[in-house]
């Protein structure tokens, strides 16, 4: 598989058509995604909203490519991704897709430094890591103290605060230089000051640098700062409000 190209003007840089995804717990089969169509224009920030059960989460994880819907198609730059061999699927999550979680997932045995750097040691592999560890520091060191941590490059996750755990996620997010950022409730686990800076650095990259974002919370005040909002219930888009950057079936 090549590099995907990037979009048009007129071509989402992501896209779901029809989306469906059920699960089963014994007899029961819990439908969570009935039919969803989303569309993310070039450099939008959608937030996607919804009650607890409604699907944001799966709606996430299928376009990021963590879970499989069942039937229906996930397009990235016009292309279709979700019916790629699996290895194909891991190096684009690892160039294209940046992903953030409610719980940080980062390596407790890792500095925040080193936590940043494994995107890239995972993508150029041992052998070629060497001659690219400089370039990757450098670049790793500067998106830690664009996230205010300059003085946490070699702290351990036990020894920082929520808040800036969940700056070093993100700033491991975009160490792949990715083209869509997918944010799982990233304020889920974080006060209301340290949420209301996360937020703020995701506006921002947004803004500044053109990064297409979509954020799930539960949360009405953060869904307010994207430029659009995108409403699941029961499994299917209840409600738009795009602004100028996407849409939704």
């Amino acid at each position: 598989m090549t590099d995907l190209e990037m979009p048009s003007n007129e071509t989402p840089i992501l896209e779901t058509r029809q989306i469906y995804k059920r699960y089963q717990s014994g007899t029961t089969t819990l439908e969570v995604l009935r039919g969803v169509d989303f569309s993310l224009e070039q450099g939008g920030f959608l937030a996607v909203v919804g009650q607890s059960g409604s699907g944001k989460s799966t709606l996430l994880h299928v376009m990021g490519l963590l879970d499989a819907p069942d039937s229906g198609e996930v397009w990235i730059n016009g292309q279709r991704i979700d019916n790629l061999p699996a290895r194909d699927k891991d190096r684009l999550r690892n160039n294209s897709i940046g992903m953030v979680f409610q719980a940080y997932h980062l390596l407790p045995e890792f500095t925040a430094l080193e936590n940043v750097l494994a995107p890239l040691l995972i993508r150029h592999g041992i052998v070629n890591w060497f001659s690219q560890k400089r370039a990757a520091q450098e670049q790793a060191e500067a998106l830690l103290e664009r996230f205010g941590l300059s003085d946490r490059l070699h702290h351990r996750p036990r020894q920082l605060s929520g808040g800036e755990m969940q700056r070093v996620a993100i700033a491991r997010a975009l160490i792949t230089k990715p083209q869509v950022l997918l944010a799982d409730e990233p304020t889920g686990n974080l006060d209301e000051e340290s949420g209301a800076g996360i937020i703020e650095a995701l506006a921002e990259l947004n803004r500044d640098n053109g990064l297409s974002i979509v954020l799930v919370t539960h949360d009405a005040d953060i869904a307010s700062q994207a430029r659009g909002i995108v409403r699941l219930a029961a499994g299917t888009v209840d409600m738009m409000n795009p602004g100028a950057t996407g849409s939704a079936a």
